[in-house]
């Protein structure tokens, strides 16, 4: 199962395994879209660059399972950021991602980057009369700080909209060939991208000021490290797995046999379905994504995707679904992501995450934000997406729920594990149930063969959940996820589970 973009993007990205220990400027761990859009922009001011990503290909994970909308408008947010910091703030982020946007278009030009660039108009739109409110009041904090936004009561869609907002100028690309692009550029400037190689440490190297990244095959030495993992891969002590949760979103891609409209959308509250289009073998096909839900939640069927398909048949009876995905998020508590310094204890070591489901602009502007930082030169927009800060207290409810639901994953769910036989677990399904006092994690699989395991995630614990769609065990608490076997496929763990001989148990 891969998104539209990765399966129609011939480069694949897959480069050798580190295998010998190497030495520096920069190490940066991650070759997703901030990762690498960090590696392009150090790369131009002449830095040498090594780039580690644990996957076999770069950006095949939240990077390569995007909308691919490239927009500043991330749903009704200025009049939100307006209330809750002031207008200074929400100008401040609006310029950063506007400048993002042509940030982006540069380096496409630039490097003559073919990844299906197209301007569009953004839209957020209700079919709801209560929501309109919502519109309005977001129209007029937009034009308040200085963008020309429009209020509108018809859209191209195919059904009747009851207001919209939209934002002129936005755009849309295939993200997986604009990573192609950028990893060119960086290793045609000789630096290094290698694949295959899961970074277990981040070590201070007592000979020097600067660190040792640890993996399995060798070790880099560097003077500086960009965490560009998605999740920070250190759980101390920059404890970012307080300040944000994780969220999973779904996505199709289908040829409606019909005529489409232009400009990119979203509605206003769940159920989400964001819709643009793209170009498949030279056809016009729609993109549709939404169906979130917090990660770690149990998943028993295909619901999810159910809800997409059903809404695009409804308005294209004839649509054929082309390509399933879904992906993760990393959302902070105040919806600012953080981006800078990873910790004060650990110089020289930066972050950006928390980009909270607008990874495209948030990865080019994280991107520019750290780079300055490592050349010494000031940015403008670095304030308000400040990494070390705590103040997310302000999201005094969204704090509650993570608190309450990592606290169940932790302590209560233990109690509450089923007493129940091996064989009442249906082939090709997956739960946990206790044996002889020990929690196990067991999945069978259509041929009746079992899996077993420790169900508590690597990274602090908590009691995983089983979801039956992937056919993983996914972390209520942080939202790392694993494979049926045990395997590590999400961070912030980077650990597979323990397999557990049943043997052992009876």
């Amino acid at each position: 199962m891969s998104s539209l973009w990765i399966d129609s993007t011939k480069d694949k990205g897959n480069f050798s395994q580190l295998k010998e220990d190497i030495s520096t400027d920069i190490c940066i761990i991650g070759a997703g879209l901030f990762g690498l859009s960090t590696g392009y922009y150090l790369a131009k001011a002449g830095k040498k660059v090594t780039i580690l990503e644990r996957e076999a290909s770069i950006g095949i994970k939240t990077s390569g399972n995007t909308t691919g909308k490239i927009t500043s408008q991330h749903g009704l947010f200025y009049d939100h950021l307006i209330k809750d910091f002031d207008e200074k703030f929400a100008k401040k982020y609006l310029n950063a991602n506007e400048q993002a946007i042509s940030n982006i278009k540069d380096i496409i030009d630039s490097n003559n980057i073919d990844c299906d660039f197209e301007w569009q108009d953004n839209y957020v739109y209700t079919t709801k009369l209560d929501e309109v409110p919502q519109i309005e009041s977001e129209v007029s904090a937009v034009n308040k700080l200085g963008f020309k936004a429009e209020f509108l009561s018809k859209t191209s869609l195919p059904f009747k909209v009851s207001a919209a907002i939209k934002f002129p100028n936005q755009a849309q690309f295939n993200c997986s060939k604009y990573m192609m692009g950028l990893s060119s550029y960086i290793t045609n400037s000789g630096n290094s991208i290698y694949t295959n190689t899961n970074v277990n440490d981040i070590a201070k190297d007592s000979k020097s000021n600067g660190y040792i990244i640890v993996t399995p095959s060798a070790n880099v030495k560097a003077n500086k490290v960009v965490i560009a993992t998605h999740y920070p891969i250190l759980s101390a002590p920059g404890f970012y797995f307080t300040k944000m949760y994780q969220s999973t979103s779904y996505g199709i891609a289908v040829d409606t046999h019909s005529k489409l409209f232009d400009g990119m959308y979203i509605n206003v509250t769940p159920p989400i379905f964001s819709f643009r289009t793209a170009d498949y073998n030279g056809k016009k096909i729609l993109v549709v994504v939404g169906s979130d839900h917090k990660t770690g939640e149990a998943i028993e069927n295909d619901s999810h995707y159910a809800e997409l398909e059903k809404e695009v048949f409804k308005l294209y009876p004839s649509s054929e679904v082309l390509f399933r995905w879904n992906t993760e998020d990393c959302i902070s508590l105040d919806k600012i992501p953080y981006i800078g310094e990873f910790s004060n204890i650990m110089p020289h070591v930066y972050v950006g995450t928390g980009f909270k489901k607008w990874g495209i602009t948030s990865s080019n502007l994280a991107a520019n934000i750290i780079t300055d930082k490592i050349l010494g030169k000031s940015n403008k927009f670095a304030d308000i997406f400040n990494s070390k800060r705590f103040d997310f207290i302000k999201n005094r409810w969204e704090v509650k729920n993570m608190v309450k639901q990592t606290a169940n994953s932790l302590v209560f769910e233990k109690f509450r594990v089923p007493h129940e036989a091996i064989s009442n677990i249906a082939y090709d399904n997956g739960a946990i149930i206790n044996l002889n006092g020990v929690n196990v994690g067991i999945y069978k699989d259509t041929n009746g063969n079992i899996f077993a395991l420790k169900p508590n995630c690597s990274h602090l614990g908590c009691l995983l959940t089983w979801n039956n769609l992937d056919k993983t065990w996914d972390c209520p608490c942080h939202g790392s996820r694993f494979d049926y076997m045990g395997h590590n496929i999400y961070n912030p763990a980077n650990k597979s589970l323990k397999i557990i001989d049943l043997n052992d148990l009876s």
